[in-house]
């Protein structure tokens, strides 16, 4: 096949899939916006969807989809975004909400707001700038920010632009050596959590397959054939020995590697990727410091079922003994309010604020965090909810 017919067909495969049929297009449509009229800066913005035309428009194709799709049919991808439609919202009214307090506290250190940077790879395929202006943007915003493992700029000098250490995001390996080193970098570089992904044993990303299978010069641009070429450009793994492992996932790994890496850090400990109540529990059981419930924006398992769903039964399990957050389809405040009455501690957004940083870098990420921090702020005032301790279950409709 040639490289543009795998062009042609993955758009095909993208028109086609319900996962790319966004609210944000139907949202263009009704305000008179469209890929013609895309925003000029991020200050125009009026709400997150404005970002991605924006994003679309400045990436190559190969990088727009590795951002945008999910796996297999991305019916999970939708279904992150429909799960928040099965949720009313019971307002309560004559209450004093002239003054919104958003402010959350995680394992002692504040944060102006429970919207929390989850932790994307590489970045700089998204602008060159990477990791640097989402730090950047994190501290002006004073909000959390997640660093993936597979960042393209290192920890020390995303904690530098930053001003504090992020939390580091984990993907252990086969070899127990690198995922060690991997957590004591992160340790020495001073950040106070790591958050072990364990919902990525593997995938099946059918869209970037039809690039890679191409042979995509997009691709061939920036990636080497093999482990050692996907990972050559990645500086948390600069001077490590990669020859005894295939990929950057631990197929192996169980309930045994958290309490080994409970052991190995002080760090807080947290899992990305639980979505059930027994394993919540479990989680308890082996001292675990919090959890993201989370399958990965879509992009690990079609099981169909959207975080905000699975959210309910893990916060149950848990019981406020220690922090949840949920990453997954969060678009609006209302969203993010929904989540909050669930019981989550904070939430998580990826693509929003990749769309954010492909459109106008640092600005894009702020002005991204601004509009949902806003939304969050108008639907507290209209719930009657003037903190966070005042959202909880009773203010929705399931």
């Amino acid at each position: 096949m040639t490289v543009l017919a795998s062009r042609r067909a993955f758009l095909g495969y993208l028109a086609a899939s319900p996962a790319f049929t966004p609210m944000s297009c139907a949202y263009a449509q009704l305000a008179g916006i469209g890929e013609d009229r895309v925003i000029d800066n991020a200050a125009d913005a009026i709400n997150v969807f404005d970002f991605e035309p924006v994003a679309k428009r400045n990436l190559t194709s190969a990088h727009y989809t590795y951002m945008a799709m999910g796996v297999d049919d991305g019916a999970t991808l939708l279904a992150n975004r429909q799960g928040f439609e099965h949720l009313q919202i019971r307002p309560r009214r004559l209450v004093d909400v002239r003054n919104i307090d958003t402010r959350i506290e995680l394992f002692g250190i504040s944060h102006a707001s429970p919207v929390i940077i989850a932790p994307c790879g590489t970045h700089k395929m998204f602008h060159p700038d990477g990791e640097l202006a989402v730090a950047r943007a994190s501290a002006t915003r004073d909000c959390l920010q997640i660093l993936s493992t597979v960042t393209t700029t290192s920890v020390e000098d995303v904690n530098r632009a930053r001003g504090a250490p992020v939390w580091y995001q984990l993907y252990p390996t086969e070899d127990w050596r690198i995922t060690e080193a991997l957590v004591k970098r992160a340790e020495d570089a001073g950040c106070p959590a790591v958050a072990v992904t364990v919902d990525l044993p593997n995938s099946n990303r059918e869209a970037i397959d039809r690039f890679r299978r191409a042979i995509n010069p997009e691709c061939l641009a920036c990636h080497e054939p093999g482990l050692e070429g996907s990972v050559r450009r990645k500086p948390m793994f600069d001077g490590l020995d990669l020859s005894a492992i295939n990929n950057t996932r631990a197929p192996q790994m169980d309930w045994d590697f958290v309490e080994r890496l409970k052991n190995l850090t002080s760090m807080k400990v947290l899992l990305k990727g639980i979505v059930t109540h027994e394993d919540a529990s479990l989680a308890l059981q082996y001292g675990v410091d919090g959890l993201i419930v989370s399958n990965h924006g879509g992009r690990a398992i079609d099981s169909r079922r959207a975080t905000i769903e699975s959210l309910p039964e893990v916060v149950d399990a848990i019981g406020g003994r220690i922090p949840v957050l949920v990453d997954g389809g969060f678009r609006r405040g209302t969203d993010i309010f929904k989540a909050l009455a669930i019981g989550a501690d904070a939430i998580c957004i990826g693509r929003p604020y990749l769309w954010g940083l492909s459109a106008f870098g640092q600005d894009g990420v702020e002005s991204v965090l601004d509009v949902l921090n806003r939304e969050l702020e108008i639907m507290m005032q209209q719930a009657g909810t003037p903190n966070l301790g005042a959202i909880a279950r009773n203010f929705l409709v399931v």
